[in-house]
């Protein structure tokens, strides 16, 4: 069941914090890849119509997360080698324009959100909540993607994002993670857009050589498909 304070939100609709409560769930290894997702026993769980549910799964099959098949319906998806290779070529190229755009346009209040990510991740990495110091690396990437402020960056990335959520969350060693964004975040608030292109290509193809170790040493059990 959706979480009071999800419910109740009533400038929220509905159907995004289905989608959010689900897109979280497939992130923090709730459902595995190829688990069913039917729409009946979703709204019976979230104790909502069917209308909802189904607005959140389009929502999702538009981001990657989940997809259609024949035989059994709705179910989470699977990224392949070469759908992460692939990702990580688009990830390469329109996060480095973002990172240099930002460095132009970041205004002080930008600035200040994007520090308090950082402090969030440090203070959940601290007290050992894995999952929310994901959290706050993850919209920092979405932040500076936001301060960007080019419309037609924004909307190649948007349906990816729930799948870079994914490769983010595989990052095994978040102290470091979180000490490269706070360089990017120096690069950035310095408004300098060439230091920060360059510190954004060295920090994605740095954790794109490390995601097969990261992947074996993060992805839980109930993910990996037996070869």
């Amino acid at each position: 069941m959706l979480a009071a304070e999800e419910t109740q939100d009533k400038e929220r609709p509905l159907r995004e914090a289905v989608r959010d409560t689900l897109r979280t769930r497939i992130f923090e290894g709730h459902y595995a890849p190829g688990t069913r997702l039917v729409e009946r026993d979703l709204a019976a769980e979230f104790s909502v119509s069917r209308l909802p549910i189904r607005e959140a799964l389009r929502m999702l099959r538009q981001e990657g997360l989940i997809s259609d098949r024949a035989s059994r319906g709705t179910e989470v998806s699977t990224l392949s080698p070469k759908d992460v290779e692939d990702l990580f070529d688009v990830r390469q190229s329109l996060e480095v324009l973002a990172c240099r755009l930002a460095a132009v346009r970041a205004t002080p209040q930008d600035l200040e959100y994007l520090e308090g990510l950082l402090e969030e991740a440090q203070r959940c990495l601290t007290k050992g909540a894995v999952m929310e110091a994901h959290r706050a690396n993850s919209e920092f990437h979405d932040a500076i993607t936001r301060i960007a402020d080019n419309g037609f960056l924004k909307s190649a990335l948007e349906p990816l994002q729930g799948r870079m959520h994914w490769l983010f969350r595989h990052v095994s060693d978040l102290p470091e993670l979180i000490q490269e964004h706070r360089e990017l975040y120096a690069a950035i608030a310095g408004g300098d857009p060439e230091r920060a292109a360059t510190q954004s290509a060295s920090h994605i193809g740095k954790y794109r050589e490390q995601f097969p170790e990261d992947f074996l040493r993060t992805e839980p059990a109930l993910h990996r498909k037996n070869k």
